[in-house]
């Protein structure tokens, strides 16, 4: 949850809102559509069934042309009356909202230009931390937050999809939508197979959701909701908050971000929350009632708590809490206090946040996958933001001790579709190869062996990823001038953007991995000891993927694979 741009967000809990007019709606459709752009100034929307307010949202409501539209699933309600309010001054926009049992402005959804091929987004508006990762019956469920009705952040739900290979998703309906105690912001999902919180209806195990609501006359709580169909309906328990009134007594505004989990050491589900610039862990036997068992000082927000064998060892394991930026801890937890061993330690760069792991992946799977948010807009779409490549988490020994490595999961081969194995290749070679591709997504795989260059590059479009071997540190730099890719020792202008000092990576033969998507690009060096998430050029002067290295240098390519991806969209 981003708590820096929260009070940006307006209530519609105020008592002196005054209404510009009433729209009367006889629900018939299953969706209500609204008009949106994404300038202007937001109004506020309130809906009400049955004298109940069951929807509120802020939009910028189009009053000339339409940038995109924008839905609300109503169905359930079919048969009955909802009184729309809102604030906004032209009525006349009002005129433009219909319903309907299609949305024909979808036709062309996931082909639009600067839509990602291989990473998810919404079908429309932002979207920005994952939450309630969990497995189940077969489906990879993602959460994430979601403002359904507009290009920039705000009205925070509980967005939704699912994946069967974790390559292909399909968005569902919200889970989670604002209600009188306020938004709904991060947390976790957890399989309740013991029916501990009495929660359970149907033959199905029962979906428990462990979530932050914020109200700006309330503050931060933690709430839960419960399905018993696999996500797809959700119902909020009817005595939340389970935990409240912890701002009072910690004299702090910082509470939120809830990740439980069952801890099978003491029988318990554990809560590790983000409470006064580090963590506090609770214990629960229900879910519902959770006693505080210990405090430590850490980082910022998101926090989350996992276990992970050493080298693949069951017998040798190591915690990790792991925060919102990508830094973590590594040590021991009995269940109820953790004690830091090692840290603290950040493996990813880049726009990049709030990244959470699978719950309940079945034991003979056993992998640590990831997914976090890249925060890279898409300027002029009706979405914005984009979620990151799922990975495994490892940990592994180095020479400098124990550190987390993130790899793209096995799944990305789902993906692949034309080939390329040249092996081992030299610059020339492999540019010769990569020029012939002509594709925007990719798959690279390669050693890099750097015999005597002070610094070499890969270029990707109009920016180049740079590595010096004496300072041991990348940059992420954009490209100006002209280019000669015919030869190894190409001249080109540098203008710094982005870089990250390494201290644990030197070594003359590094090993990389890089996706390529049409918004993003990630690169994962040293068999994922080290990640960088970037932004990728959205209409490049220079279309290439090429490796650059300066005058008198010499590297050679090693073991190189290129393949072409397909979409995941379907």
């Amino acid at each position: 949850m981003r708590k820096t741009i929260i009070s940006t967000l307006l209530f519609c809990c105020l008592a002196n809102l005054v209404w510009a007019e009433d729209l009367k709606i006889k629900i018939d459709k299953k969706f209500i559509n609204f008009p949106a752009t994404s300038d202007g100034d937001e109004s506020l929307v309130e809906i009400f069934i049955d004298g109940k307010k069951e929807f509120y949202f802020d939009i910028i409501l189009d009053e000339d042309e339409t940038d995109f539209w924008v839905f609300l699933d109503v169905s359930k309600f079919k048969g009955k009356t909802a009184i729309l309010k809102s604030n906004i001054e032209n009525t006349d926009v009002l005129k433009k909202i219909y319903q309907s049992d299609e949305r024909k402005y979808l036709k062309n959804v996931y082909k639009e230009k600067y839509r990602p091929q291989v990473h998810f987004s919404t079908m429309r508006g932002w979207m920005n931390d994952v939450n309630g990762l969990v497995y189940y019956d077969g489906e990879y469920h993602m959460f994430h937050q979601h403002n359904p009705y507009g290009w920039g952040w705000g009205n925070m739900h509980w967005g939704h999809a699912v994946s069967t290979d974790l390559v292909h998703w399909k968005q569902l309906p919200e889970a989670l939508y604002p209600d009188h105690t306020g938004t709904a912001f991060s947390g976790s999902c957890v399989i309740d197979y013991k029916n501990t919180s009495g929660f359970k209806t149907g033959e199905n195990d029962v979906m428990v959701a462990i979530y932050t609501t914020w109200h700006r006359q309330i503050g931060e709580r933690q709430n839960i909701a419960y399905s018993n169909d696999k996500g797809r309906t959700w119902t909020k328990y009817e005595n939340n908050p389970v935990i409240s009134d912890r701002e009072k007594k910690l004299k702090s505004g910082n509470t939120r971000d809830p990740n439980v989990f069952w801890h099978k050491g003491i029988k318990k589900w554990v809560m590790i929350l983000f409470e006064r610039i580090g963590n506090t862990i609770f214990t629960s036997d229900d879910l519902k009632t959770w006693k505080e068992e210990s405090h430590f000082e850490t980082f910022w927000e998101c926090p989350e708590l996992f276990e992970l064998p050493v080298d693949g060892n069951p017998n040798n394991t190591k915690w990790v809490v792991y925060g919102v930026n990508g830094d973590y801890l590594i040590g021991d937890f009995d269940g109820r206090k953790y004690t830091k061993q090692a840290g603290l330690f950040n493996y990813i760069n880049g726009p990049f946040l709030a990244a959470q792991t699978f719950e309940n992946i079945p034991e003979k799977d056993g992998r640590r996958i990831q997914i976090g948010w890249g925060y890279i807009q898409t300027d002029d779409m009706p979405f914005n933001c984009v979620m990151t490549f799922p990975t495994e988490l490892t940990l592994r020994t180095t020479p400098n001790g124990i550190r987390m490595f993130n790899e793209p999961v096995e799944e990305i081969k789902k993906l692949h579709k034309k080939t390329y194995r040249p092996g081992n290749v030299t610059v020339r070679e492999a540019n010769r190869l990569l020029r012939k591709i002509d594709t925007e997504l990719l798959h690279i795989k390669f050693e890099l062996e750097n015999l005597s260059a002070i610094n070499y590059g890969i270029q990707i479009d109009d920016a180049v990823i740079k590595y010096d071997l004496k300072d041991n540190n990348f940059t992420y730099t954009k490209l100006r001038g002209r280019r000669d890719h015919e030869h190894q020792g190409a001249e080109f202008e540098l203008e710094p953007f982005k870089s990250k000092y390494l201290p644990d990576l030197a070594s003359n033969i590094i090993s990389y991995e890089i996706i390529l998507d049409r918004t993003s690009l990630e690169v994962f060096i040293d068999k994922g000891r080290y990640t960088i998430v970037l932004p990728r050029t959205l209409n490049p002067v220079n279309k290439a993927v090429q490796f650059m290295v300066g005058e008198d240098g010499v590297i050679k390519i090693n073991g190189l694979e290129v393949y072409e991806l397909e979409s995941i969209w379907r």
